[in-house]
């Protein structure tokens, strides 16, 4: 076609095409003037982007959490550090030896150890929707990314400092203890699933209720004392033991001691019933926050 034709030329042209009657006897030959609609950009799911957002929210972690105090994790293995020693010297005081074993500070640490455990993971979990309430404005971070995130990292510093400090107390006394690697396992199994069950549901209640943080703070005060980190299950009376069995951190205590002293069987633990308390916390606490995290966000 010359390229001396102007634009009115090129639409006479079209003008008459489409108004000749071939073009309108035949429907195949009509030309059309509708413009089909631009279609939206396909959304393409960054592959692992959970996995992705973990790992990002870890990151995050451990530069607020540890990063910004002078000593970062040495802090965090000096708490029960410290107050293993101090049990220790108060109690070599008045007794010439423990409830079980002949170490002061191996019978405090297999108490003091999980009973840290259970406290950090739960008062962590339970905040994560308030400690990244900002991330999760992106798409690509649920709810369920961030209580992952915060629950692994302070689960391995854990088990890390628990390792520490039971290698150090092995090595710098004579404990006479045997660790038995499978007890110990699975009381570290029963504590995670336990401490993160109860830690997800109190992710709901503490940000749904303000005022269930401070009744939590009172109703977990007298744990110390009764969790078994100074004595023994057997050496309560009746009817008082039967009452301290549903405290579910004294099956926990009563399990890590088996894991280390061979001559202690402690009949009374029951892993079921971990295992069925912390499943039950975690199921209702996933249930409720998938259907309110939204509100709980848009409310904080």
């Amino acid at each position: 076609m010359p390229h001396s034709l102007q634009w009115s030329d090129y639409h006479f042209i079209c003008q008459t095409a489409i108004t000749h009657p071939r073009f309108q006897s035949d429907p195949l030959m009509t030309i059309s003037h509708e413009i089909p609609p631009p279609q939206p950009p396909r959304r393409t799911r960054r592959r692992f982007a959970s996995v992705r957002s973990i790992m990002a929210l870890i990151l995050r972690e451990m530069a607020t959490t540890y990063g910004r105090s002078p000593g970062g994790y040495l802090w965090a293995i000096m708490e029960p550090a410290a107050g293993i020693a101090l049990l220790s010297l108060v109690f070599s005081i008045g007794f010439r030896s423990p409830s079980l074993g002949i170490n002061f500070p191996m019978f405090y640490a297999t108490g003091l150890v999980p009973f840290i455990f259970f406290n950090n993971i739960t008062s962590t979990v339970a905040r994560s929707l308030m400690f990244s309430k900002q991330l999760m404005a992106y798409p690509t971070v649920t709810f369920l990314d961030a209580i992952l995130a915060r629950f692994l990292l302070n689960a391995i510093t854990q088990i890390l400092i628990g390792y520490l400090i039971f290698t150090g107390i092995i090595l710098a006394f004579e404990t006479r203890v045997i660790p038995n690697f499978t007890a110990i396992a699975q009381t570290y199994g029963l504590l995670m699933l336990l401490s993160l069950g109860i830690g997800v549901l109190n992710c709901y209640l503490m940000t749904r209720f303000e005022v269930w943080q401070r009744v939590w703070s009172v109703l977990t005060r007298p744990l110390f004392i009764v969790s078994g980190i100074f004595f023994l299950f057997e050496s309560i009376p009746h009817p008082y033991r039967d009452w301290l069995w549903y405290n579910p951190l004294m099956h926990i205590i009563g399990l890590m001691r088996r894991g280390f002293y061979p001559s202690y069987d402690a009949p009374y633990v029951s892993p079921a019933y971990l295992a069925g308390i912390g499943l039950t916390c975690l199921v209702i606490g996933l249930v409720l926050l998938r259907r309110f995290h939204r509100d709980l966000l848009s409310a904080l």
